[in-house]
C-alpha cells in the first residue's frame, strides 16, 4: 500500500496577496513582524510566497472580530504646532 500524501498547500505571490488584502506592503510586513499576519516564506532566493489557507484563515478571523477604532491623537502633544488649552483659542474670530 502507498503512503497517503497530504495535498501541498497552495501558495500565493505578492500580486495575488495585494488583491486579497488591500494593505500597504509596509503594513503587512510590520504585522508579520508582530505575529499579527501570516508569515511569508521563500521558495527560492528570489521567490517569496504566503500560504493561501493561512491568509484566508486570517481574513475569516478578521471578518469575525470587531475592530475597535484607533483613538484620535492628542494634538496637545504634537512636537510641531501643538494646540494649547487657552480660552477663546477655538472660537470664531471677529
Amino acid at each position: 500500500m502507498g503512503q497517503a500524501h497530504s495535498p501541498l498547500p497552495r501558495t500565493i505571490k505578492k500580486p495575488e496577496l495585494r488583491q486579497m488584502v488591500p494593505l500597504a506592503d509596509s503594513t503587512i510586513w510590520e504585522m508579520e513582524q508582530r505575529g499579527e499576519f501570516p508569515k511569508r516564506f521563500r521558495l527560492t532566493p528570489r521567490c517569496v510566497v504566503w500560504d493561501l489557507s493561512e491568509v484566508q484563515a486570517w481574513l475569516d478571523k478578521r471578518r469575525r472580530t470587531p475592530v475597535t477604532p484607533a483613538k484620535a491623537p492628542d494634538v496637545r502633544l504634537r512636537r510641531s504646532r501643538p494646540v494649547h488649552d487657552s480660552p477663546g483659542a477655538c472660537g470664531p474670530h471677529l
